[in-house]
C-alpha cells in the first residue's frame, strides 16, 4: 500500500518507519523541514501535493496536525482516502468554547466556565470574580495552567503574560482564553479512531501525567508519560465520546479522537478534545496494536475496515510509555548547531522485536550514531507492556535504563497514582471492572485538578 504523510516535522517518522519495515511504500512531506530530522532513515518530499498521483485513490493520505482539516475535507470530496481529521475536528479542539457547547448538546454535564476574546479581558472579569481556575487557550501551542491560588492570582499573573504576548503578535493570531471552573477527582481520558461513520472498537482508557517532575510537580509539558489500556474502557467510552459520534459523521472525520474527562462522586466531567494523533499517545498505542499500523490505517479508511465490522485486534492487558528527554525540553530553541546533538546509546542494542518498543522522536543520524536533536530535547519514548499495570510499569522502566543519552530525564512515576488510589476510586464509582472498594477504607493520594493539554 502506498502512504503519504504529511506533518510540520517529522516527529511520528516511527510510524513511518514502522509502515516500512511492514512493506508499505512510504513518501513523507514536513512543512517546516529541518533537514538533519531523521536524516539516515526518511527523505521528504518538498512538495507533497506533487505526489497525489503517486499514492492515487487506493492508497492512503496521513496528516499528523490539526489545522489542515479544511484540506482533508476537500482531498475527500475528490475521492482520496485520507486519515488525519477534518474541519471541523480542528474547530473541536482549538475553539474550547465549541467544544463544551458540543458536549452540552450531546447531554453531557460540563464544568462552568467562560469564554473571553482576549486574556484582557479575562483579567477583568477575574478581578471581580476571584477564585480558583484553570486557564485554557484557543492557541493550541499554548499550554493550560491549572490556578492554586485560592483569589486566582496565579492565573492572573499568567494572563498578563499572555496579554503582553497578544498585544506583540500578530492579530489573526487566535486570542480567545476560556476560564474553567477547577475540578478534581480522577484524571482519565477515553480515546477511539473515527472512520468517518462511527469509531472502531475498542476503544482506549488512558492516563496521561503532564508535570515535568514525579509527583505531579513541575511546569506542564506535552506529556511524560502515560499508562493506557484497550481493556476497560465500554462504560466511560459509552457515556462521553461515543455520543458525540452523530456531529463527527456529519463532519465525514477520520482520524484519532480523545476526550479528557475529571471524575469525582458527581458524575463524569468531559473537559477538552484532542482531534490527531498524539505525540506520546501513538507509541502507547502501537504497542497494544496486533496487527500494525497498515493494517488499521486501511480499517479506518475504509470505513470499517476489511471484514472487520468496526474492530480491529488489540493485545490484552496495560502499556505505560515514557518520554525520554534532555534540555531545553520543555522549551523548544529553533536553532542549535548540529554539533549540540546529543549522542544516544544503548547498553544492550535493541534488535527484531524488540526494536517495536523504542520510539524515535525528534533525532538524526551519522553514519550508525543517533543523536538528540537538541532543539526540542525530545528524543524517544520507551514503552513497555503486561497483563498488570506494574508488569508494564516494569518493562517500560527496563527498556528506559538501557537508554543513556548526556543530560537524560525521565519520570519514574508513571502509573503509581493509577496503583495507588486511582483504579480503587473507577472501581467504587462503577467506572472500571474489579472487585469493588469499601469507600470508608479507601484513602485517595490527592486529586488531581482539571487542565491537562492534549499531545
Amino acid at each position: 500500500m502506498r502512504i503519504l504523510a504529511i506533518g510540520p516535522r517529522l516527529y511520528l517518522g516511527d510510524i513511518w518507519l514502522t509502515l516500512m519495515r511492514e512493506g508499505h511504500e512510504v513518501r513523507v512531506h514536513a512543512e517546516e523541514y529541518d533537514d538533519r530530522a531523521f536524516a539516515g532513515w526518511l527523505d521528504p518530499v518538498p512538495d507533497w501535493r506533487a505526489q497525489l498521483d503517486w499514492v492515487g485513490r487506493d492508497g492512503i493520505i496521513v496528516f499528523e496536525r490539526i489545522g489542515r482539516g479544511a484540506i482533508q475535507d476537500e482531498l475527500r470530496a475528490q475521492g482520496y482516502r485520507v486519515i488525519g481529521g477534518s474541519a471541523f475536528g480542528d474547530r473541536l479542539e482549538e475553539e474550547r468554547a465549541l467544544g463544551q457547547q458540543v458536549l452540552r448538546d450531546a447531554g453531557l454535564q460540563v464544568a462552568e466556565a467562560r469564554s473571553f476574546p482576549d486574556a484582557a479581558a479575562a483579567r477583568a472579569w477575574l478581578r471581580d470574580n476571584p477564585g480558583r481556575f484553570v486557564l485554557k487557550h484557543d492557541a493550541v501551542g499554548r499550554t493550560t495552567f491549572v490556578g492554586e491560588h485560592p483569589r486566582g492570582l496565579d492565573v492572573d499573573f499568567m494572563l498578563a503574560r499572555t496579554e503582553r504576548d497578544q498585544a506583540a503578535a500578530d492579530a489573526d493570531d487566535p486570542r480567545r482564553v476560556l476560564l474553567m471552573e477547577r475540578l478534581s477527582g480522577v484524571e482519565v481520558g477515553i480515546g477511539a479512531y473515527f472512520d468517518g461513520q462511527d469509531f472502531l472498537r475498542p476503544a482506549c482508557i488512558d492516563f496521561e501525567h503532564k508535570r515535568f517532575f514525579d509527583g505531579e510537580r513541575g511546569e506542564m509539558t506535552g506529556e511524560m508519560g502515560t499508562l493506557a489500556s484497550y481493556e476497560g474502557s465500554e462504560p466511560l467510552f459509552e457515556a462521553t465520546l461515543a455520543r458525540v459520534a452523530p456531529v463527527l459523521r456529519r463532519a465525514s472525520h477520520v482520524g484519532y479522537v480523545n476526550l479528557n474527562l475529571m471524575v469525582d462522586e458527581r458524575g463524569v466531567w468531559p473537559l477538552e478534545f484532542t482531534c490527531r494523533f498524539g505525540n506520546p499517545g501513538f507509541a502507547v498505542l502501537a504497542a497494544m496494536q496486533r496487527d500494525g499500523w497498515g493494517d488499521l490505517f486501511d480499517r479506518m479508511a475504509s470505513k470499517g475496515g476489511r471484514g472487520g465490522a468496526g474492530t480491529f485486534p488489540t493485545v490484552p492487558g496495560w502499556s505505560v510509555c515514557l518520554v525520554l528527554t534532555i534540555p531545553p525540553f520543555p522549551a523548544h530553541h529553533e536553532r542549535c548547531a548540529p554539533e549540540e546533538d546529543a549522542p544516544v546509546f544503548f547498553l544492550r542494542e535493541p534488535a527484531g522485536e524488540e526494536l517495536r518498543y523504542y520510539h524515535p522522536v525528534d533525532v538524526r543520524r551519522e553514519g550508525r550514531q543517533i543523536l538528540a536533536m537538541r532543539r526540542s530535547g525530545n528524543p524517544m519514548i520507551v514503552t513497555g507492556t503486561g497483563p498488570t499495570v506494574e508488569a508494564a510499569r516494569a518493562a517500560a522502566m527496563r527498556r528506559a535504563e538501557n537508554v543513556l543519552i548526556p543530560e537524560i530525564r525521565w519520570r519514574r512515576d508513571i502509573g503509581e497514582r493509577f496503583l495507588a488510589g486511582d483504579r480503587d476510586r473507577l472501581r467504587m464509582l462503577g467506572w472500571l471492572d474489579g472487585p469493588r472498594v469499601d469507600p470508608v477504607r479507601l484513602r485517595f493520594p490527592g486529586d488531581r485538578a482539571a487542565g491537562t493539554v492534549p499531545a
